[in-house]
């Protein structure tokens, strides 16, 4: 029997394929300037790829910047992106907070590292034209 070509950038799981990747974007509270130092950002990078393993995300790339962070990720469909989110803030906040709470008392008074809202976008290999004409031309075939 003839295997199908496999989707080049997708994930093969047992009962289903996925290729999608989400744009996610968030600030510190208050826009406070909390990873200052190179050490402080590799921190940071460190403690998200931990919890992204925990929670069966993949860190396709990621930045970490004083006061926000930007991140390319992809995960299984099953799961929740508000989840995602919630597990990748609320899991580094509380690690971070724990190794620095000199930081938590100087510069997030309130307790939060993180501002509560989010940017999130989803990404695909294709384009929404190519998407869009793609199904539009399905009884043409």
């Amino acid at each position: 029997m003839k295997r199908k070509p496999r989707v080049e950038g997708a994930h093969y799981e047992r009962n289903y394929v996925y290729n999608f990747h989400f744009h996610l974007i968030w600030v510190t509270k208050y826009r406070q300037k909390a990873f200052t130092t190179p050490e402080l950002v590799d921190e940071m990078k460190d403690i998200l790829m931990h919890i992204a393993s925990l929670n069966d995300v993949e860190i396709e790339t990621m930045e970490v910047m004083p006061d926000h962070i930007h991140m390319l990720i992809s995960f299984k469909p099953k799961y929740a992106p508000t989840d995602i989110v919630k597990a990748l803030k609320g899991g580094s906040a509380r690690l971070f907070f724990k190794a620095h709470p000199e930081i938590k008392k100087s510069r997030f008074w309130g307790g939060h590292l993180w501002s509560h809202s989010y940017f999130m976008s989803t990404l695909g290999s294709m384009s929404k034209d190519v998407v869009e004409k793609y199904i539009q031309n399905q009884y043409s075939k």
